[in-house]
């Protein structure tokens, strides 16, 4: 009995490091995943900005493709 109840708690340890284990990767992931919203925000932000900029660009300002 007393065996089985030792083979027991080295399970219930070993769950409980996988346990943290893969809360310590989801929150990581988490992280990653906020950061790449950020940066997803940021870029698209820059997307709407660009076609103002761009209509105010002059054609004849830019070099001919041969240059």
């Amino acid at each position: 009995m007393e065996h089985r109840l030792g083979e027991l708690e080295a399970r219930v340890n070993l769950a409980e490091d996988l346990l943290e284990a893969l809360n310590m990767t989801v929150y990581r992931q988490q992280q990653q995943i906020d950061l790449l919203q950020q940066q997803l925000r940021h870029v698209y932000q820059q997307l709407q900005e660009t076609p103002a900029a761009a209509e105010k660009r002059d054609a004849g300002d830019e070099m001919p493709p041969h240059y």
